[in-house]
């Protein structure tokens, strides 16, 4: 096991650290490190700035605009982004559809949508879970009925991310109802969201926004040659796709710039003769979720430094059942210090600062990263049967 850095990783690392502050617009950076939300032009410029640099996609086949790099050198490029707020590439071009494609679609697929999927010319949006599909998916219902050069796509997606700003989805649909396995019928399609035919419309979630919508599909005409791979075989594409999903999602940069975050506004509050920051109680608090972070960052680096053949590795289960729940411990830390000041919401001309009447919003929006990328129900199955031989 090697988690130290060697001299050319420190270079490497320096130098994505000078491009990240130097380069993406602080204006964005700070929004990042303070919890405000982005706006679609903000994503697409701090996305197409990496781009320009030929590093938003590392993780692609190398003539795809991949990088060859090492996992040590792809886990640095991702936790230096975290670090310095940076906004990630967008998840569904750059780790979901994008691989997808680039294994599995035709040379003309490849040669029409990876380029502008890469430079987010394209924005996607995953069409997968449905009202009576989610852990479930298989039993997915929307139907794809081939009808010449086209199929005909009627039914319903819900939980879909960000589909008020997409310009395409790419879609799991049914194309073949009789098969002797549900998994057997599933096909991997992609087409305009404004197509006629396509309705979205927004769900507002718990911390007040409007993150996913409800995507509705009535006699859809989709090109047939917009199929990715072959016909019926989706769900093999699915299981690839959501296995890239998971990438990253440990967090650890993110959830180091959230603490320090929490620890500049516990040094505004007073608490007896100091700042709550001084309070031991606090103080305690504060150190032992950042030792328990520590442990998840050496556990991963342990993980990365046993990635060189690129095999899935077990532990990884472990880094997000950690680190999903130590995203969540550190919201709620921020949440504990802003006190009855996150009572407000979105709340003008009260002595309440923003930063606190966010607080709230966000750690009722961060119940999630325990449900996505497989739950941590799922995830300890997966630690007692491959780890502990259970």
């Amino acid at each position: 096991m090697k988690i130290s850095l060697s001299p050319d990783e420190i270079a490497f690392r320096d130098e994505l650290r000078h491009f990240y502050r130097s380069e993406i617009p602080a204006e964005i950076r700070e929004r990042v490190k303070y919890g405000h939300e982005l706006t679609r032009d903000q994503i697409v410029t701090a996305h197409k700035t990496l781009n320009e640099r030929g590093i938003a996609v590392p993780n692609w086949p190398v003539e795809w605009g991949g990088k060859d790099w090492t996992p040590m050198q792809r886990h640095i490029w991702q936790d230096e982004m975290q670090l310095a707020s940076v906004p990630e590439p967008l998840t569904f071009n750059a780790q979901m559809v994008g691989p997808v494609i680039a294994h599995f679609g035709s040379e003309e697929l490849k040669k029409r949508f990876l380029p502008p999927t890469a430079s987010l010319d394209i924005w996607w949006c995953q069409g997968f879970s449905e009202p009576d599909a989610g852990s479930d998916l298989a039993s997915l219902r929307t139907t794809a009925v081939r009808d010449g050069d086209s199929y005909i796509v009627n039914g319903q997606k819900i939980w879909t991310t960000l589909a008020q700003y997409a310009d395409w989805i790419f879609c799991l649909v049914r194309t073949d109802p009789n098969a002797p396995k549900k998994q057997a019928g599933i096909s991997f399609l992609l087409f305009d969201v404004k197509s006629p035919g396509v309705t979205i419309r927004p769900i507002k979630l718990i911390d007040g926004g409007y993150e996913v919508n409800e995507v509705f599909f009535e006699n859809v005409r989709v090109p047939a040659d917009q199929l990715v791979g072959v016909e019926n075989a989706g769900w093999t594409y699915a299981k690839f796709l959501l296995g890239n999903e998971r990438t990253g999602i440990t967090g650890v940069g993110r959830t180091k710039v959230r603490i320090g975050v929490a620890k500049e506004y516990a040094r505004t509050i007073r608490s007896g003769s100091g700042t709550l920051l001084e309070d031991p109680l606090f103080a305690a608090r504060v150190a032992e979720l950042e030792n328990e972070l520590l442990a998840l960052e050496l556990t991963q680096l342990r993980v990365v430094s046993n990635s060189v053949e690129g095999e899935p590795n077990p532990a990884s289960s472990v880094l997000k059942l950690r680190g999903s729940e130590l995203q969540q411990a550190a919201t709620e830390l921020l949440l504990d210090i802003a006190g009855q000041d996150a009572i407000p919401v979105d709340a003008e001309g009260i002595a309440s600062p923003g930063w606190a009447q966010r607080s709230g919003p966000t750690y009722l929006n961060y119940r999630k990263t325990t449900i996505y990328g497989g739950s941590s129900e799922v995830q300890r199955t997966i630690i007692a049967s491959t780890i502990l031989g259970l």
